[in-house]
Parts: C-alpha cells; sequence; structure tokens
C-alpha cells in the first residue's frame, strides 16, 4: 500500500492508516523530545550598569561561559549603560519580548510583585549580618514569588546600604524636608515611605539622576557609596548623613517563556552561570562599598553623624513609615512579620557591641 494517498492516513476505517498514523506520531514524538536539545537562543538583557563595571565583566564572562557550555546554543546579548531605558520601560519591552531578561532595581519589578520590596523598609537593618541571617531565611520565598509572576530569577543583587547625599549639610528630618529628594520613578514605596518623613519627593529615573544634580532639578540623593561613584553622583554632592537609611538591592532575571524553551541541561548551565555571577558580585560589592566610602573622604564629601535627638526621629518616623507601608499594602503582612521574627531572633542571638561591623548603628526597628 502506498503511503502517497493522503486518504490512507486519514482513513479511521483503514487499519494500515492507523498502524502508519501510529508510526507518525511516534516519529513526531521522538522529534519533540528532541528539538529542545538542538534549540538556539540568543537571550537579550539589559542593565543600568556601565560597560567596563565590575557588573558588566562579570555578566560578559558569564555570557561566554554559557556559550561555550550549550556549544552556542545559548548566547547572551547585553545592553548595558541604561541603554534601554529605566527599570519601568526595560519591563514593558520583556513583556513586549523586545527582551528576555534584566538587572534591575526591586523597584523595577514591583509592577509584576510588590512583595520583592520587602528587605526595602527605612532603617530596617543594623548590619550586614542581620541582611544575611535574613536573606538566608526568606530569599527562596521571594524568588519563588517572582517564579509564580513569570519570572526565573537568579538571586538578589546587593547594592549596599543606602545614605542620604546631599549639596548642602543635612542631618535631621527638617533639613530633608527642605531638599529636593529624588526617588525613583514609579518606584510607590519609596514614595510613601519619604511622605511618612514629610518629604516631597522628586521622581526620575536612574538615567536622569546626573543631569537633575547637575541643573539642581534635585540636591538629595539615597545612594550606596559604589552607586553614587559608579554613577558619578558624588561629583554633584557635598555631604552625606553617616546613617544606613535603606538597603538597596536589585535582582536577576529573565521571563520564564523565554527559558523555557531552553532544554533542561541548557537551563541548569545558564542558571549556574547567572547565580555565580550575583553570588561574587555580591561578594565583591561589599568590599567595593567600604572602598568607595574612603574614596568620597579623600575626595573631599563630609560625612556627618545624626545627634542622638536626630536620630530617634528617623527611627520613630521610620517605624511609621513602615506602619504605613504595610497599611497600603505594599508588602504582605504575614511576610513582613515572619522577616521581624527572624530578625528579632537574630538581635536577641547576639551580644551588644558584637558584630564589629561599621555600618552596624542601632536604627531601633
Amino acid at each position: 500500500m502506498s503511503i502517497s494517498n493522503p486518504a490512507q492516513l486519514s482513513c479511521p476505517g483503514s487499519a494500515g492508516g492507523y498502524r502508519r498514523l501510529g508510526w507518525l506520531a511516534a516519529v513526531v514524538l521522538a522529534l519533540s523530545a528532541y528539538a529542545p536539545l538542538s534549540f538556539a537562543a540568543t537571550l537579550k538583557i539589559a542593565t543600568v550598569s556601565p560597560e567596563g563595571s565590575m557588573w558588566m565583566n562579570s555578566l560578559r564572562a558569564a555570557g561566554k561561559d554559557i556559550e561555550a557550555a550549550t556549544d552556542g546554543r545559548v548566547k547572551l546579548k547585553y545592553y548595558p549603560g541604561g541603554v534601554m531605558g529605566d527599570d519601568k520601560v526595560v519591563l514593558q519591552k520583556i513583556r513586549r519580548r523586545q527582551l528576555h531578561g534584566a538587572v534591575m532595581t526591586v523597584g523595577g519589578l514591583a509592577a509584576t510583585n510588590t512583595n520583592i520590596q520587602l528587605y526595602s523598609f527605612p532603617l530596617l537593618f543594623n548590619s550586614y549580618e542581620e541582611i544575611d541571617y535574613v536573606r538566608e531565611r526568606m530569599d527562596s520565598a521571594l524568588l519563588a514569588q517572582l517564579a509564580e509572576d513569570g519570572f526565573r530569577a537568579f538571586g538578589f543583587s546587593e547594592v549596599g546600604f543606602g545614605y542620604a547625599m546631599t549639596k548642602t549639610r543635612a542631618s535631621s528630618v527638617e533639613d530633608m524636608r527642605k531638599r529636593k529628594v529624588w526617588i525613583p520613578d514609579d518606584d510607590k514605596a519609596s514614595a510613601q515611605a519619604v511622605a511618612a518623613y514629610g518629604i516631597t519627593p522628586v521622581p526620575l529615573s536612574i538615567a536622569d539622576v546626573l543631569a537633575g544634580l547637575q541643573t539642581g532639578l534635585i540636591n538629595a540623593v539615597a545612594a550606596p557609596p559604589v552607586g553614587a561613584l559608579a554613577l558619578q553622583w558624588h561629583t554633584q554632592i557635598e555631604h552625606v548623613l553617616d546613617l544606613p537609611l535603606l538597603y538597596v538591592y536589585g535582582v536577576v532575571a529573565i521571563e520564564d517563556k523565554a527559558f523555557s524553551k531552553l532544554s533542561p541541561a541548557d537551563q541548569a548551565i545558564v542558571s549556574e552561570k547567572l547565580a555565580g555571577v550575583v553570588r561574587a558580585v555580591n561578594t565583591q560589592t561589599r568590599l567595593d562599598n567600604a572602598r568607595a566610602r574612603q574614596v568620597l573622604i579623600d575626595q573631599g564629601l563630609a560625612w556627618h553623624s545624626a545627634s542622638d535627638a536626630e536620630l530617634e526621629t528617623w527611627q520613630d518616623l521610620a517605624r511609621v513609615a513602615s506602619d504605613k507601608l504595610i497599611e497600603a499594602g505594599v508588602v504582605e503582612s504575614e511576610l513582613y512579620l515572619e522577616m521581624m521574627r527572624h530578625l528579632g531572633d537574630f538581635r536577641r542571638s547576639q551580644t551588644a557591641g558584637s558584630t564589629g561591623d561599621p555600618t552596624a548603628e542601632s536604627t531601633g526597628q
């Protein structure tokens, strides 16, 4: 019987037709099983990190490793320096499949899942030891939520403690109310937090901050030392409040629909390499922040401490801000309470002043 006759392939009354349909189905299933192994993909990833930075050097090295380990099936194409826009624009491009992933601030992904900002409460952590203890117990839950929302995340990328940096000295809340304070554009958590301090912020994309400082549109930012140096913001500021106001971090993520097209073996390779980048950069970032702090001092930026009364006001309003963020549903209350339980456990296990961390000033949370 000739298989060139279409009727024999589709006629349910033909035993030969059924046999051939079964044979063809087996071939199709076999090909389907092997297809992902040869699927080639170029994953387009955006970041605000400039070319030549530690982040970009690490990402490019990982890209070469991934391409080699997958025999060229998976390539990573980067768009550094914010050329694809701020986090909000990048997220839109990911949803339109113009990009596949990004290294972005958690504020950028808040439109997808607000719980991602869990560690961003003002004056939450006293030290890096506290951060490590809490994150070890809670990172997995946040990454799982991102997975449910369609993102494969490879870890949170630490930027460091954010300090208030200003053109003129400001150590009290009242001083900061007189400043034009920048917050990331469309970052509702930051907007609500500064509102609790009675500060009227100026929302801008990260790419516009330097120009804003140069033109006087803003005259105050909150940033880790390494971020202020990398983005050249330090050239427009003269004073720093030596108080770790918030913990700044981002996330490395790829949209799951793109990632799931890779074979399981290639997914494992990409996950391993990008997670390794996050771990290595996190370790290096802490060292770089210590060095960057000294660089800022050497370049003449004055670091000021808040008085006891000023510190108490900052702490009181931080608690008010945290309560308002919970009431507004920015972060689920159950998740926040779990974090605070872990934080309380760690603090009870420590003796006063035992951490030895230079940022370990009590913030009273």
